[in-house]
């Protein structure tokens, strides 16, 4: 991760503040006026990052793929990176209140782990993806295990064995790893593709219980046992309250930290909260609109919250193409609500440039798809009380054989 900060500090996009800062709700309200990295230098007496990725570009300097080519370039990924050992890992007594975790805002239940990623292993399978993680005490957390998603899964068959599901947290690690951990991937590959992400070889240490992890600032190793108790309210990615749930409980047994460690806090509902969301989703999109026409690009927009708007540019070669992109996006990425789909001429990550192909390319009655009845995200607030939801789909392209009508005028 600092390796990174370097890079992005060499690319003046690190802004370092010196003066003190509270973790209790200013370090976020700072992150929320800009994308730029904020690098805190007293935070609580003690240093933390916020914003590591909260922009296109400092995705791309952090995977080392241009920005016009990283969701092409992502669709092709293997997951075959190396994976190597190199040791084990010291801990400590595990001591949450060392750490400036911070609360962000008002109606949040506490204080919230946001950038933990959770490293577990069970039968040989081993996963990685981020969880929040609200603190308890000085050695427990409520997590949020979304169900059916891999975590969840894991910790259901451990109990049903009687046993507890081991698991290591890391907390400021690169950012790379991160996006890994955020993507879906085929079983047990998100160390691999990490690794593929870092240029193909990934070292990880052992914790005592068994669970490989990546270089981190911070490592807390534990389990998850049956225990559950209230999680939430907690902000999420619109930017509106998650409400409480009864969620699992877990404990820390081990602590590592960096002797200088630096923290690193993702703002809920910021833009690095949007990145890390939608980037990952973007290949998938992208490799399933493939399949039915030729694609040039997809965008999540952060307007739609990095998660539910999404943007896909393509070549037609016949009229229907741009409504089975609709239809392979919704089928990819359940989640999605709104799609856009525009031509080549029409840049995906311009706002204004969409809008204008929907304001002059658009019929209502024959380019607007409206589906109802179908499953979407349970983050919308107009879901339906049945977890169902209405997707609309926008054929926003220039008619094939009247496309001198259409085209904008150049120099």
């Amino acid at each position: 991760m600092r390796e990174f900060i370097e890079k992005m500090r060499k690319r003046d996009m690190v802004i370092d503040i010196d003066e003190p800062v509270s973790a209790d709700m200013q370090a976020p309200k700072m992150a929320a006026t800009t994308d730029k990295l904020l690098f805190f230098h007293n935070i609580d007496g003690g240093r933390a990052v916020m914003n590591l990725t909260a922009s296109r570009t400092s995705l791309s300097v952090a995977l080392g793929i241009d920005g016009k080519q990283i969701v092409k370039t992502l669709a092709d990924a293997k997951f075959d990176g190396k994976v190597v050992q190199d040791g084990t890992l010291p801990m400590k007594k595990p001591d949450l209140s060392h750490l400036p975790i911070m609360h962000h805002f008002p109606k949040d239940a506490g204080k919230y782990l946001t950038s933990a990623i959770v490293f577990s292993r069970f039968d040989g399978v081993e996963n990685a993806s981020i969880h929040r993680m609200l603190v308890l005490d000085d050695h427990r957390v409520a997590a949020r295990l979304v169900e059916g998603r891999h975590t969840h899964v894991m910790h259901r068959k451990a109990l049903a064995k009687g046993e507890k599901l081991p698991i290591a947290v890391t907390i400021g690690t690169h950012p790379a790893v991160t996006f890994a951990s955020c993507t879906r991937v085929p079983t047990g590959m998100e160390l691999g593709y990490a690794a593929e992400l870092l240029g193909g070889e990934i070292r990880v240490r052992k914790c005592s219980n068994g669970v490989l992890v990546p270089d981190a600032e911070i490592v807390l190793e534990g389990f998850i046992g049956p225990d559950l108790t209230d999680e939430g309210p907690f902000v999420d990615i619109t930017g509106t309250y998650d409400p409480v749930r009864r969620q699992p409980v877990i404990e820390f047994t081990g602590m590592y930290t960096k002797p200088d460690f630096i923290y690193h806090g993702i703002l809920p509902g910021g833009d690095e909260h949007k990145v890390l969301m939608g980037a990952p989703y973007e290949p998938k999109i992208y490799r399933a609109v493939a399949g039915v026409t030729e694609v040039r690009n997809v965008v999540l927009t952060k307007g739609g919250c990095g998660y539910l708007h999404a943007v896909i540019q393509i070549k037609k070669s016949t009229q229907g193409d741009a409504k089975n992109a609709i239809m392979a996006a919704f089928a990819a990425h359940t989640s999605l609500k709104h799609v856009v789909v525009v031509d080549e001429d029409i840049d995906p990550c311009d706002p204004n440039d969409v809008e204008y192909a929907v304001a002059t390319r658009v019929s209502g009655d024959r380019d607007i798809m409206v589906i109802t009845g179908v499953r979407g995200s349970s983050l919308d607030p107009c879901q339906l009380e049945d977890g169902t939801n209405v997707k609309v789909g926008i054929d926003a392209t220039m008619v094939l054989g009247r496309e001198d009508e259409f085209s904008r005028a150049t120099w």
